[in-house]
């Protein structure tokens, strides 16, 4: 495996804290498919990770809650035949994951009135355009 997996910064995963499960593929293969454990699914326990600054790891619980089983996130990857892209697919999916999660919030919209002179603008061309198919009907012959 290449090195580690950077979430965002100098915050990288742990490859201390990942642990690995490898079981039979359902996806394509060929004369070895039955045999090869290549589907791999990778798990991470958020809860109890030091890797993770707190304020990052209360954001990211908050928001993966639906997705995590004990506090722990895991992330399947079946898409190649062979293990060894399946698992980088995995460590790759589940950094994005974290990286998503861990984001600050976006900051808020500031509302704005929209000046006078643009919706007079605006209305005048409505009306305009109005009298221009009103006077497109054959009411008058």
């Amino acid at each position: 495996m290449p090195g580690p997996y950077v979430i965002r910064g100098s915050v990288s995963l742990p490859e201390a804290e990942l642990t690995w499960r490898f079981s039979r593929s359902s996806g394509p293969g060929g004369q070895h498919v039955n045999t090869s454990d290549s589907q791999v699914e990778l798990r991470f326990d958020l809860a109890k990770t030091e890797a993770l600054p707190e304020v990052w790891k209360a954001r990211a619980l908050e928001r993966l809650a639906p997705k995590l089983v004990d506090g722990v996130i895991s992330v399947r990857a079946s898409e190649h035949r062979s293990q060894w892209r399946n698992r980088e697919t995995a460590a790759v999916r589940l950094a994005a994951l974290l990286a998503e999660a861990t984001a600050p919030p976006p900051k808020p919209r500031r509302a704005t009135r929209i000046p006078r002179g643009i919706n007079e603008r605006r209305l005048r061309q409505k009306k305009q355009r109005s009298e221009t198919k009103r006077g497109r009907s054959g009411r008058d012959w």
